[in-house]
């Protein structure tokens, strides 16, 4: 399994939210530049992830973002269900299966999915913006100034 795209930027800026300084707030541009992505992506991103209610958003000059709560809020595997979309990974309908009615493999395939969701489930954002991650989320903020 690979997660998307949209889920990997996602990831990425609750990451480099949790390293901003208290009372500032990033931008897009800012956050396109770090980590050298498209910001045409960013904003499509950006824009659900404000709509889930993870980032508190403003608009116009001095605008930007910031999460809307504390990272040990932020549990991965919810925010990795919500990114990516997928309820299941393989969908038996369609194109229709000729196996569709002796076959375990879905069943399978769901309940190792369940497990993914549940491991991530164990993780918060703070979890993973520690140590070696969280100093270099850091230096990114640095190399902005």
């Amino acid at each position: 399994m690979q997660l998307t795209r949209f889920t990997d930027l996602g990831l990425r800026v609750l990451m480099y939210l949790t390293g901003q300084p208290s009372g500032q707030l990033a931008t897009i541009p800012e956050i396109a530049e770090r980590f050298e992505i498209s910001r045409n992506h960013l904003v499509k991103v950006v824009h659900f992830m404000g709509q889930q209610g993870w980032l508190v958003t403003t608009r116009g000059k001095g605008g930007g973002m910031s999460l809307s709560r504390p990272p040990e809020h932020y549990r991965l595997g919810e925010v990795v269900r919500s990114l990516e979309g997928k309820t299941q990974l393989i969908d038996c309908a369609e194109p229709p299966c000729a196996l569709n009615r002796g076959c375990l493999l879905k069943g399978a395939l769901d309940e190792a999915l369940e497990a993914f969701f549940l491991s991530l489930d164990g993780y918060t954002l703070r979890d993973i913006v520690a140590g070696p991650t969280g100093e270099a989320i850091i230096r990114l903020h640095r190399s902005s100034r």
